[in-house]
């Protein structure tokens, strides 16, 4: 029996659920490894542990890593855009900024992604609601960093900006994964993943020497559960939401993710959500809302 994609059921949006909780934890699991393992050697080592980790599950399931040549320059642009960038920006980030900003800069992933689908796709431009959300999500972006770093550009406002290009870079990396459609996606995520592991691990050994850090029993642990579960884990589900019920009922992930991060961060770590963190939050996850089911709501009205 096929599964239906227009009535999702328990399962779905339970398999949603725990996507959500495992991304959202994310962001708690960067900050209690980035005091000892700096941000590319924290990038690189979980990077290691999910390359091992799909390895072995394509070669369980008898998968073959992808060895069409035409495709490497999109899976070597996915592994920069979709994991070697946006891990280090927000391991940088959280060396400075608590998990829970990281969560909510985050958020903004969905947005990023219609303005650069309106800029270079043909079947994907902005309307009136898709705009109005937008623009909703950039006054709560603004809102959260502060009117200040339009002026004066801090050292928190930079790292708060890292987070923020982060999630540009996953926008930038739902386009790029259109071009690899069709193709088996275990191993696409098991190439795209070895991939990035070349390009950390050299970058890793010249800049912050790995060979001689002391990172402490928690953060080798975090390094771990999040090259086990963020990274491979969490790759393995996003597959399969997508293909039991399509890219738009896994997009409502994002309602979820900045929720789990800042509960998180309060709970584990003591970190407190300030009035314009709680705003901004709100003004995001509203324009998020805008463009997914403003023209539903306007339809349905009329």
């Amino acid at each position: 029996m096929t599964q239906d994609k227009s009535r999702p059921g328990a399962v779905d949006y339970g398999l949603l659920l725990l996507l959500g909780l495992i991304w959202g934890a994310s962001f708690l699991f960067i900050k209690l490894a980035v005091g000892t393992i700096p941000p590319i050697t924290l990038t690189a080592g979980r990077l290691i542990v999910a390359g091992m980790m799909l390895v072995i599950i394509t070669r369980i399931y008898g998968d073959k890593l992808v060895a069409q040549k035409g495709l490497w320059r999109t899976i070597a642009l996915a592994a920069l855009f979709g994991s070697v960038l946006p891990f280090t920006l927000i391991s940088w980030g959280e060396e400075h900024i608590d998990s829970a900003l990281a969560a909510i800069l985050m958020s903004i992933m969905p947005l990023t992604t219609l303005v650069l689908a309106h800029l270079f796709t043909k079947d994907e431009k902005l309307n009136r609601y898709k705009l109005g959300g937008v623009l909703i999500g950039l006054a709560g972006l603004v809102i959260l960093i502060g009117p200040s770093a339009l002026n004066d550009l801090g050292k928190q406002s930079i790292r708060e900006l890292a987070v923020a290009g982060a999630a540009i870079c996953y926008g930038i990396n739902a386009l790029l994964t259109k071009r690899l459609a069709g193709q088996p996606p275990r191993a696409i995520s098991a190439s795209i993943i070895n991939v990035s592991i070349l390009m950390m691990v050299p970058a890793s050994l010249l800049l912050e020497s790995p060979l001689q850090l002391s990172p402490t029993t928690q953060a080798i642990w975090a390094v771990v559960v999040l090259g086990v579960f963020q990274t491979a884990l969490a790759t393995l589900l996003l597959v399969g939401i997508i293909k039991r019920q399509g890219a738009n009922f896994f997009a409502q992930v994002n309602f979820i993710v900045p929720f789990v991060g800042v509960i998180l961060g309060a709970v584990f770590l003591n970190e407190q959500i300030g009035l314009n963190a709680a705003i901004a939050l709100g003004l995001i996850v509203t324009g998020i809302a805008v463009t997914r089911y403003g023209g539903i709501w306007a339809a349905r009205r009329g």
